[in-house]
């Protein structure tokens, strides 16, 4: 059953001060408790559970990744998220982040019921976008 709308925009707008704040007893709230993260065609998720999602984050926090959120698009059951993160070495990637500190980074959020089911991170809004379904985008 495909998600209405208006929750979907207030989804989203629930999620980004979550993870502006990095509230992560509010963004818990909005996961499934089999919620799965990771990067895109992973033979296995990295986290498959909410417990395991929040506990990420809360590392990555914990190493000094710090991320702003720059977008919101709700795409039908999904929801792309824009973040600026700054701290990429401890947040689990093998380059320099760009641009003094800074880059760019993607999740494609799947819910279902109201709640996050799955989590899928990229490095371009292209991938992002392709994955949301979203042929060509730029």
């Amino acid at each position: 059953m495909a998600e209405h709308p208006e929750a979907m925009s207030s989804l989203a707008l629930h999620i980004a001060a979550a993870l502006e704040a990095a509230d992560l007893a509010a963004f818990s709230d909005l996961l499934d408790p089999e919620v799965h993260w990771g990067p895109p065609d992973a033979a296995s998720p990295t986290c498959q559970t909410r417990d395991q999602v929040l506990s990420w984050y809360r590392r990555g926090r914990e190493a000094g990744t710090r991320a702003r959120v720059s977008e919101t698009t709700v795409l039908g059951d999904r929801i792309l998220v824009g973040l600026r993160v700054t701290g990429l070495q401890a947040a689990g990637t093998r380059t320099p982040a760009d641009r003094g500190g800074e880059a760019q980074r993607w999740q494609v959020l799947t819910v279902r019921d109201g709640r996050v089911i799955d989590i899928v991170g990229f490095d371009t809004r292209r991938e992002a976008m392709a994955r949301a379904g979203v042929p060509d985008a730029r």
